[in-house]
């Protein structure tokens, strides 16, 4: 494969099913004769039939969106039912989805679609969603982009930055297992300098993907750490190196001030790093998203979002206000903990999954 086909594939890949040859058809074992099950044979098998199919991504997307879908339909059903499409009931409409965190712009381009050859004519509920949902995915589609390695920066850094609580650490140790899984040597970051059991959770997640972590003492320079770091995985001929860093409330100027330094000492070793910053956002804090995505643009040079924890919240709808005021790429969202829980964004998926069509 040439270095222009390893970087047009993105990381997601080999992981989802996208792209390379499809597995070969298993042998059949040759038949056995039939023996009775030890006792913990027949457990475990009870236990397998008893336990649920696991659902698949839509169906997990679906029910991490219900809340928002659910307040979004409900309040369309209550404006639209047996009611002409009126001044009256537009401005209900776009009062409705500023709420639910859409955006004004967003809000406004809904109802434009709508009122266009409907004015003054019934519209069903149905119809109003279904519109809802093509809008939504006009708006995303664009920014849906798959996190790219440029196979001629070895090793490709990437920059995890956000605030506390948005999953930053968790999501490095997901992203090394789909990066090892698709044959990457993947080295980790400690540079959450602040936090021990951060330190920790991603030593633990080293382990688990067999990646190098470089760590220092609690309290040491994270500048210095990303340094020592980014050396040492270039010795190493590491295709990604992946820096965490510690959480920071984007309005306290001290810890922001810290974060440019980690980005300027790491151009003092490849003036091209970091290849990609990525800010982790937790969908639960709505509004409060958009002033972190200009933040940590502005400070860090963020190339790309990761959105986690839409799984019960109903603010997902704050998705589509970033993409529609900022147009950067979002390459992950998560509904879990687990590690199939963060997958490739797909705007036709989250679209229909916001308005329960």
């Amino acid at each position: 494969m040439t270095s222009i086909e390893i970087k047009k594939k993105g990381v997601f890949g080999r992981l989802f099913g996208r792209g390379g040859e499809p597995s070969p058809a298993p042998t059949p074992a040759p038949a056995l004769e039939e023996q009775p099950p030890a006792p913990s044979e027949v457990t475990e098998t009870a236990i397998a039939e008893a336990a649920p199919p696991k659902k698949s991504w839509f169906e997990r997307l679906r029910q991490g969106l219900s809340k928002t879908s659910t307040q979004l339909t409900q309040g369309i059903t209550s404006v639209f039912t047996k009611r002409k499409l009126d001044a009256a009931t537009l401005e209900e409409l776009e009062d409705l989805l500023i709420q639910a965190d859409l955006g004004m712009d967003t809000a406004s381009r809904i109802v434009k679609a709508l009122s266009d050859g409907r004015y003054d004519k019934e519209i069903s509920p149905e119809e109003v969603s279904a519109v809802l949902a093509e809008e939504v995915e006009r708006v995303l589609r664009p920014v849906a982009l798959p996190l790219m390695l440029d196979a001629d920066k070895r090793p490709h850094v990437i920059l995890m930055v956000g605030v506390n609580g948005t999953g930053k650490t968790t999501t490095i140790g997901k992203l090394a297992r789909i990066f090892t899984s698709e044959g990457k040597r993947v080295m980790l970051a400690a540079g959450d300098t602040f936090r021990a059991a951060a330190i920790e959770q991603l030593k633990i997640w080293g382990e688990r993907t067999g990646s190098p972590v470089v760590a220092g003492q609690q309290g040491a320079d994270a500048a210095g750490l990303a340094f020592d770091a980014l050396r040492r995985a270039r010795d190493e001929d590491r295709d990604v190196l992946i820096i965490d860093t510690a959480g920071r409330l984007q309005n306290k100027p001290h810890l922001m001030a810290e974060l440019e330094k980690i980005v300027r000492v790491i151009k003092k070793f490849d003036a091209t790093a970091p290849h990609s910053v990525l800010l982790t956002l937790d969908a639960t804090t709505g509004q409060n998203a958009l002033n972190q995505v200009e933040v940590f643009r502005q400070t860090a040079g963020v190339t790309g979002i990761i959105m986690t924890k839409l799984d019960g919240t109903a603010r997902g709808g704050i998705l589509v206000a970033i993409a529609a005021r900022y147009g950067l790429p979002v390459h992950a969202i998560g509904v879990g903990e687990a590690v199939d829980d963060l997958q490739p964004f797909e705007p036709r998926d989250f679209a229909r999954a916001i308005a329960g069509v």
